[in-house]
């Protein structure tokens, strides 16, 4: 009586698994939408892969250490690496609807089962399990989604890092940068100081008028208060590097005392000229697809739910009966029941189901077009900045020598009496003005490298991500 409904139902569930499995779901991928090149000039050095140590490649140990210590300590992180273990669960529990469930059970009694009959003695241990076929495919698609969905999180989780890495490192290049700034406002005010001293010197034996060493009083302190004022900002990037890494901040002070003598120079990057092989590397994107077979698993499990479902069930367990010093063994089965439900009414619920996981899926493929976008637009912003600065840079050297040579030659010239002081105040401001813009365009330039590193997905590899996040 078993067999026969086996044989009724298995051709129909070949048949619903062959034609439900492509129909129920839409496509897991879509259309990139990429451009087929990039439109803004690209650098020729290094490689796409070694961004993977890119950091270490610039020379400079302590800032490795920072952006380990950061990362190791990022609450962004860990919150990534936690949805990661959270996947793996998910990816487990899904697995489980595949296989059969079978569980033990074991049982004793002692009793008289009819009057007049001796005490018996039951003993009994068997297994039982439970199978829900997967008929549809509902059930695997649901497991692949589950993988899907790890791999999006390990994406998430990687792309967190790199964010962190970013972090740390633009805030250590304005702290360098902040480091020769406070170096040249105090040249820049010694300088000041002494022309107010030598001013005050020639007013005070008539030479110069003491209006004249009024104003060179008045710039002298306007240097100092220029001093006071980068101190504070170094002092400000120094406490915003302490709360991102966790380093003490004496720690700190002394490593970057020594490490920020002579800034290490920035390693460079090439990218792929087509858009869409560099664009298969950003960590966003790889979760944004993964993203979609998800949703697109979700519209096929619930569509499934409005179609039969069959389950099939058994035992096997072996028992032993002690009465009157007489032992009996056996073995009891049971196979089934082979059941399968149908919905029949269910006032909309499964359709309404239906409706919003495809407007779901809708959503997740518009917002995984989008981030490609977004991810082209910011590799192209990158590489925009990075070009200007790149053009920038040998004027602001010929601007910095020209202006440093005007002011020498006008202190030489103030010193005999040939140039006032206006002359030398107007010679000062230009040459610091000059010198100033020329360490905020390298600051501009390590920015836009940091900003290229993160466009291109700071070396994230879909094929290794799966072992990545477990170490």
């Amino acid at each position: 009586m078993i067999l026969s409904p086996l044989r009724t139902l298995a051709p129909l569930a070949a048949a619903l698994a062959l034609s439900a499995c492509s129909s129920f779901m839409p496509p897991t991928q879509v259309s990139m939408d990429a451009p087929a090149q990039w439109f803004a000039p690209l650098p020729h050095q290094g490689s796409v892969g070694s961004l993977t140590q890119w950091w270490q490649q610039q020379g400079d140990p302590l800032l490795v250490e920072l952006i380990a210590a950061a990362q190791a300590v990022s609450p962004s992180v860990s919150q990534a690496l936690a949805r990661v273990e959270a996947s793996r669960a998910q990816q487990a529990a899904a697995h489980s609807a595949l296989v059969p469930n079978v569980g033990a059970q074991v049982s004793g009694s002692r009793g008289v089962s009819q009057p007049g009959f001796a005490v018996t003695n039951t003993q009994q241990v068997g297994l039982q399990a439970s199978w829900e076929i997967d008929l549809v495919g509902a059930n695997r698609a649901v497991s692949r989604a589950a993988q899907a969905n790890v791999e999006g999180s390990q994406a998430q989780w990687h792309d967190a890092r790199v964010s962190v890495a970013a972090e740390v490192a633009s805030l250590y290049y304005s702290l360098s940068t902040c480091t020769q700034q406070l170096a040249l406002a105090r040249r820049d005010a010694a300088s000041r100081q002494e022309t107010a001293r030598l001013t005050g010197i020639n007013a005070g034996v008539g030479f110069v008028a003491p209006s004249v060493a009024a104003m060179a009083r008045a710039s002298a302190a306007d240097g100092s208060s220029r001093v006071t004022q980068q101190a504070a900002l170094c002092e400000l990037d120094t406490k915003a590097l302490v709360a991102l890494t966790a380093v003490p901040e004496p720690t700190l002070k002394e490593k970057l005392a020594l490490a920020l003598v002579k800034p290490a120079q920035v390693a460079t990057i090439s990218i792929a000229s087509v858009p869409a092989q560099t664009i298969a590397q950003r960590p966003d994107v790889f979760s944004a697809e993964r993203d979609v077979m998800v949703a697109s698993a979700q519209v096929g499990a619930a569509k499934a739910q409005r179609l039969p479902r069959l389950s099939l069930g058994g035992t096997i367990a072996g028992t032993r009966l002690t009465s009157n010093g007489a032992d009996q063994e056996g073995t009891t089965w049971s196979f089934g029941p082979l059941a399968v439900s149908l919905p029949i009414f269910d006032g909309g619920m499964r359709a309404a189901a239906v409706t919003s996981a495809e407007a779901n899926y809708q959503t997740v493929v518009t917002v995984y077009r989008a981030k490609v976008r977004q991810a082209v637009r910011e590799v192209e912003e990158a590489l925009v900045n990075l070009n200007s600065t790149d053009v920038r840079t040998q004027d602001a050297k010929v601007s910095t020598q020209g202006y440093a040579e005007s002011l020498a030659a006008t202190q030489s010239r103030f010193g005999q009496g040939l140039a006032s002081l206006v002359e030398l105040e107007d010679a000062r401001r230009n040459a610091l003005a000059s010198e100033s813009a020329q360490l905020s365009l390298a600051l501009e330039r390590n920015r836009a490298w940091v900003s290229l590193y993160r466009a291109l997905g700071g070396g994230f590899e879909p094929q290794t991500s799966t072992a990545t996040a477990a170490n």
